[in-house]
């Protein structure tokens, strides 16, 4: 059986004018897929030869296939750019030429810019047609127990924000984490890329996660902060014990 949006080892059987076509294996000629020759790279095939290539539909359904490698294939993650906004949702380039696959309006988290690169999560929609999605929260894995240990550095994609203010994290493309409140003071928007440190490992393999330096770092930092302002606004500075923790986090950032 064919898989759409992945690689498939196809044999090929003929040479026509538009390329090449690959034996499908359903005993029936009409269902053999073409390669064309812009997706062969140069390369001249032989009758019998067997390739593993990537097949893909176009917008009518029609199965082709290609040498050239994709960005992601149908299960996974990839960073990829929006080349067009319509009116229904945007096309994206998934790497395999002139053919783009489709993230509908409704799979996407933020609005789109044209020429910008989004994190995304590739799948087959219910016609069978690869689609991209920026909503991959659903999709994240929860991650092994010796996958990562407290303290490890990653990055990962601001994916969702909760309405506890506590944020889903697409930890390294694969992972899910979650980054409470209180351990980011900087703005952060939605598919921003930020770099993080693994505070906690949750049973169900959540990753928890901070923008913050910890321990002699963090008090040193602060304390460079403090005398830097205090430099700055001659020797005075206008918070003590009974100043807001959002006043002091403010200027901070603690």
């Amino acid at each position: 059986m064919i898989k759409i949006g992945d690689y498939n080892e196809l044999v090929v059987v003929r040479k026509s004018k538009d390329g090449y076509f690959l034996d499908a294996d359903t005993g029936n000629e009409d269902d053999d897929i073409l390669i064309p020759f812009e997706n062969c790279l140069g390369e001249h095939l032989d009758i019998w030869q067997k390739l593993n290539v990537f097949v893909y539909n176009d917008s009518r359904g029609k199965l082709y296939a290609t040498l050239n490698k994709p960005l992601a294939t149908v299960g996974e993650f990839a960073y990829l750019t929006v080349k067009s906004n319509v009116r229904r949702g945007s096309f994206v380039d998934l790497g395999i030429g002139r053919t783009d696959i489709f993230a509908p309006e409704d799979e996407q988290i933020c609005e789109l810019q044209e020429g910008n690169k989004y994190l995304f999560y590739i799948y087959l929609d219910s016609r069978n047609n690869i689609a991209a999605t920026t909503n991959v929260e659903g999709y994240l894995e929860f991650a092994d127990e010796d996958t990562y240990k407290i303290g490890d550095e990653v990055f990962g994609v601001v994916c969702q924000f909760y309405n506890s203010e506590n944020v889903c994290i697409a930890v390294e493309n694969k992972y899910k984490g979650i980054m409470l409140k209180n351990e980011f003071f900087e703005e952060i928007n939605l598919e921003d890329i930020l770099k993080l440190k693994i505070k906690k490992i949750y049973e169900d393999g959540t990753l928890g996660v901070t923008t913050r330096i910890t321990g002699k770092q963090e008090r040193t930092k602060l304390q460079e902060d403090i005398l830097k302002y205090l430099k700055q606004h001659d020797g005075f500075m206008p918070y003590n014990d009974k100043s807001s923790p959002e006043d002091i986090k403010a200027v901070f950032r603690e």
